[in-house]
């Protein structure tokens, strides 16, 4: 990663205090009310709890009042926009992820929001798969889950294959500063790396890691989601068709041998 490039997010994510081990508090941002109960119901399918405003001043109140883990944000709104809503010293201060949703953004739009805090940018209508995979890195340790008869869940069914793996990985910040760490799980979409011994990274580095037995190094920026006691989750920005590849060969290989015989 160039030194100096711009980042995302002045202040990395913070997880915010009282945080439920799995449930992640979601206030959903839309003005048309059918697409927001569609928004809003989708969260809830996937296990979380959701609550729904139409205004970007209706969210305000609520980040005072009741501040929320995750945000949805349409970016079209009546009154103050969401591009507005992110420019609020408020919102930038509460340190809430926030995921910008939109129909017809344009390219500079969409990376003007992500200039200004959001984590990520969703098209609408949303993709349920793409969204299931994001919001699992907002989740905190695994809910207890009630098995079926082969023995796993419907949520560890559906959950997106991370592969436990111990890996040199290798920490790029904006300041050209370099710090080495080690995988603890890996997906195609994310990476969780242990933080003993290391800084607190910046909220988008690049992360580097050579795969098991191949000589090219993976590559992608990436954003700092989540911080846990022992380690910090990172969520790929860029990845290129290659890398996607490559890491999907890799955690179908690791989580295949890791199942049980």
């Amino acid at each position: 990663m160039p030194c100096g490039i711009a980042l995302a997010a002045s202040e990395p994510p913070r997880i915010p205090k009282g945080w439920r081990w799995w449930l992640v508090r979601i206030l959903v941002v839309e003005d048309s009310p059918l697409v927001g109960e569609v928004l809003r119901d989708l969260c809830v399918d996937l296990g979380h709890d959701a609550a729904l405003v139409t205004t970007a001043e209706e969210a305000l109140v609520r980040l005072r009042v009741d501040r929320p883990d995750l945000i949805m944000l349409d970016l079209r709104l009546p009154g103050m926009t969401g591009g507005d809503f992110l420019r609020l010293p408020l919102v930038r201060d509460a340190g809430v992820p926030v995921i910008v949703v939109s129909g017809n953004a344009s390219e500079s739009q969409v990376r003007e929001c992500l200039d200004l805090g959001a984590v990520k940018f969703l098209p609408k209508p949303v993709p349920i798969d793409q969204l299931e995979r994001l919001l699992e890195w907002f989740e905190r340790p695994p809910r207890a889950r009630r098995p079926d008869s082969s023995g796993r869940s419907a949520v560890e069914r559906r959950r997106l294959p991370r592969a436990r793996v111990e890996l040199p990985v290798l920490i790029h910040e904006s300041d050209c500063s370099e710090w080495r760490t080690t995988s603890v799980d890996l997906s195609t979409q994310a990476v969780k790396v242990l933080s003993s011994a290391a800084p607190r990274p910046g909220p988008t580095v690049e992360i580097s890691f050579v795969p098991p037995g191949e000589a090219e190094p993976v590559r992608a920026v990436s954003l700092l989601i989540r911080v846990d006691a022992d380690g910090y989750v990172f969520y790929f920005l860029n990845l290129t068709e290659d890398h996607f590849e490559r890491l999907t060969y890799l955690v179908h290989r690791l989580t295949s041998s890791q199942r049980p015989s």
